[in-house]
């Protein structure tokens, strides 16, 4: 294989891991804006000015350092697992070793500025931001003469990789709001590639469709399974390529499911709240008992669709048994209180949050584009730099992948709904009784106990597992907690033919989330395979399979993957 060859391919892997753990989700992020990173810059650049000591010492340590690395002394090496400088010139070149060495000098005289000096430790956080954005700019892999597999694509493509580069370059000035495109959109289709399982939209109203995906067995279990995908991307992350599609999954175990795919909305629908949602997930699940004669059901939400989930369940109180007999929460915080352990945490403030609610309710949404930018500049190696090097360093195509297709098939949030999430930061509904009411019923999860299943992720940075340890506490002693060696995305969507997947399983342990992975089982291989045996045991007994989709009273109205999902 020709270095070119062996160098055009390693960055694919490296950009699809790397992007799958960083795709939107509801997050602290929700309630920010750009202005809020300009202010901790700011703070940064203040204490540089007033602690002109500790700036001196750390420029002295920095040079001292460059001293070493000329004379051949200087031990410092990347952090294991760094993928940017895996090409073994930046070990065997002196001059790319230098480069190296005092790049990652410079980044540790940065942070321990920040740390010595006088910032509070809220400060100190935002600081933190601010100078990994800095140092992932400095790196020498983003700069053309500085990169040793750009330089060598260079040479073996005769310049064309510097020309199909900036041809990328103007592409994404003129169509991707000047930020490296992260995915080819022409590779995929949605109902063609992706959300491809056969299946029929059942019931429809404003806010949602829902999809009745056709068995594949003779035989399902009696009791469906309703999904609840979260508001802020499509729901298809559920029914990506066959392949790695749990929608598929689940037919295959007998599993009667049914999805539901929310409208994009616009302006017009800047009124629609967390109420409207779930009094449309009441209407759905209606619809579910109605079509499969079943009088209740389990409900799996993931991320925000979790909470929707969760409040449209609380909200049934007591009798919630008489819908909902199962529930199963994804990558779900339900205890906002947890949200400050996130890498984002330290921007969350009243100011910060107030401003957020404006600016959609001037809007009338809050856009998912927006965010995604937003997003991109707060991970900037794993959304803007890889892309950087990939696209206009060497010049190649953006990479076909799936799962960042669906991540850029944004959507919006109504006004008003965004207010909502943002508000629960300040009431914790779902600790606190009584703290939300929600189409005439107040939210009590102590009233709402059936059997639960909670996924977290252990490299999920979005949903740290920990906080999302919280969510299984609150859905109390009934509950399987399961730990994915994955971050959020992937900890989801996790077919059991990842031959690298594992997980630790154990009931809720009251000693908390480290007493939790101490007594855990662990295991090889997908949750998915434990899910569907605890889904199945709970799914009362197996029945033929339905003939035809929908019921007299909720008939066929269109194919899947319906028409919401077509809305941009």
């Amino acid at each position: 294989m020709s270095n070119a060859a062996r160098f055009e391919e390693a960055p694919k892997d490296i950009l699809f891991e790397q992007a799958s753990r960083s795709t939107l989700a509801l997050n602290p992020l929700i309630g920010l804006r750009g202005k809020d990173l300009f202010d901790s810059a700011r703070i940064l650049l203040k204490a540089m000015v007033n602690e002109p000591k500790v700036v001196t010492n750390q420029w002295l340590s920095f040079i001292g350092e460059l001293g070493e690395i000329v004379s051949g002394k200087s031990e410092r090496q990347p952090e294991a697992g760094d993928k940017r400088f895996v090409d073994p010139t930046w070990k065997s070149s002196a001059l790319h070793s230098g480069l190296l060495k005092a790049y990652l000098a410079l980044g540790n005289a940065l942070n321990e500025f920040v740390n010595q000096s006088s910032l509070s430790d809220v400060d100190k956080e935002r600081a933190n931001l601010i100078t990994t954005i800095w140092i992932d700019a400095l790196s020498p892999t983003n700069n053309l003469l500085a990169n040793p597999v750009a330089v060598r694509k260079l040479i073996d493509t005769g310049g064309k990789s510097l020309w199909r580069g900036f041809q990328h370059i103007l592409e994404d000035i003129g169509k991707n709001g000047g930020l490296p495109s992260q995915v080819d959109r022409s590779a995929f289709k949605v109902g063609e590639s992706l959300a491809s399982t056969p299946g029929s939209v059942v019931f429809r109203n404003e806010l949602l469709e829902l999809i009745q995906y056709a068995p594949t067995t003779p035989n399902v279990w009696r009791r469906p399974l309703v999904i609840t995908p979260p508001q802020i991307n499509k729901y298809y992350a559920v029914d990506l390529a066959p392949d790695k599609s749990m929608i598929r999954f689940l037919l295959d175990s007998g599993i009667q499911t049914f999805c539901i795919s929310w409208r994009n909305p616009t302006e017009e629908h800047r009124d629609w709240g967390l109420d409207t949602y779930v009094a449309a997930i009441d209407e759905a699940v209606d619809a579910v008992c109605d079509i499969t004669g079943c009088d209740d059901v389990s409900m799996m939400g993931s991320c925000s669709g979790g909470i929707t989930s969760s409040a449209y369940f609380a909200t049934l109180g007591t009798a919630n048994r008489a819908k909902i007999k199962n529930m199963i929460l994804a990558v779900c915080i339900l205890d906002c209180g947890t949200f400050g352990e996130s890498s984002f945490g330290s921007l969350i403030t009243t100011e910060t949050m107030l401003a957020a609610k404006a600016a959609s309710r001037l809007q009338g949404v809050l856009d998912g584009q927006d965010l995604a930018r937003l997003f991109a500049w707060m991970r900037p190696n794993d959304l803007i730099w890889n892309y950087w090097v990939n696209n206009y360093l060497l010049g190649n195509p953006p990479p076909a992948f799936d799962i960042l297709f669906w991540n850029a098939d944004t959507t919006r949030l109504p006004a008003r709904l965004h207010s909502d999430y943002i508000d629960l930061y300040a009431t914790n509904p779902f600790v606190n009784p009584g703290k939300l009411i929600l189409n005439g019923r107040a939210i009590d999860m102590g009233k709402a106990k059936v059997d639960s299943y909670v996924i977290a992720g252990v490299t999920d940075h979005i949903t740290p597992w920990k906080a999302v340890y919280e969510t299984a506490r609150i859905m109390g002693d009934s509950t399987t907690f399961i730990l994915a060696n994955s971050g959020h995305l992937q900890s989801l969507i996790n077919p059991p033919t990842n031959r690298k997947a594992s997980y630790a399983i154990g009931p809720v342990n009251p000693g908390g989330p480290d007493a939790f992975l101490n007594s855990a089982e662990k295991r090889q291989g997908s949750w998915w395979l434990n899910w569907r045996d605890w889904l199945q045991e709970r799914s009362d007994s197996q029945i033929e399979a339905p003939k035809s989709l929908g019921s007299k009273r909720h008939q066929v109205v269109g194919k899947a993957p319906g028409t919401y999902v077509f809305e941009q």
